[in-house]
């Protein structure tokens, strides 16, 4: 009689599983795509934030430029008399920058504010006038219009060390742009913030500068 065949214990009979597991090659390709998937979908989405964030910071650097430029240029020529700069003239040049900024939502995310730093009757500097344009409400770094109308006190604008001064007979238009950026995936680590971004050129031809115009038909003033 031939007796019946011996059971393995259980333990033993796992130990032989684990064994042939450890030797099988099949789905090891799968399997370590699966643990490195999360690694990698993070790496991407970071990548993809900064390169969002960094071009971000370029276009609204170009967008101060382009309004700082456009504000510099515009005038209505008169037979007798300097040019004049009109409240027409302040529009034009945010409706350039809602062009060019519009998959930005500039009007309901940024602010866009345009001052005119001259020189005051003491011989200091001043902000003669200032335009606003966008539905957020941050003020201008360096005060509001009439900062600086009488004495020297107003060192000028700008946030570096040695601020941006007008020269006599002259204007500069100087431009900030705050941006309420919003990361698109990792708001965790890339935390929602305020972009600012500066601009300012020289006005390029005689004008007067004694105030912003607004001859008929009035214009819409973009006050702040």
């Amino acid at each position: 009689m031939h007796s019946a065949p011996r059971a393995f214990p259980a333990a033993q009979r796992l130990r032989r599983f684990f064994a042939r597991l450890a030797q099988s090659t099949g789905a090891v390709s799968a399997v370590e795509l699966g643990l490195a998937m999360p690694f990698l979908m993070g790496l991407t989405l970071t990548g993809v934030e900064v390169v969002n964030l960094a071009l971000i910071h370029v276009r609204l650097n170009q967008l101060a430029i382009t309004v700082a430029d456009n504000a510099s240029r515009a005038k209505q020529t008169q037979v007798n008399g300097a040019p004049q700069f009109r409240e027409f003239d302040v529009n034009q040049v945010f409706r350039a920058a809602a062009l060019q900024g519009e998959d930005l939502q500039i009007p309901t995310r940024g602010r866009v504010i345009l001052s005119s730093l001259q020189v005051n009757g003491s011989g200091g500097q001043w902000i003669a006038w200032q335009r606003c344009w966008g539905k957020n409400t941050w003020a201008s770094r360096y005060g509001v219009q009439g900062t600086g109308a009488t004495g020297t006190s107003f060192a000028g604008m700008g946030y570096a060390t040695t601020k941006m001064t007008a020269d006599a007979g002259t204007a500069i238009m100087f431009v900030e742009i705050a941006y309420d950026y919003k990361p698109f995936f990792l708001g965790s680590v890339i935390p929602s913030k305020v972009i600012r971004k500066e601009a300012a050129l020289y006005v390029r031809d005689d004008r007067d500068l004694t105030q912003i115009y607004n001859p008929s038909p009035a214009q819409t003033v973009a006050t702040c």
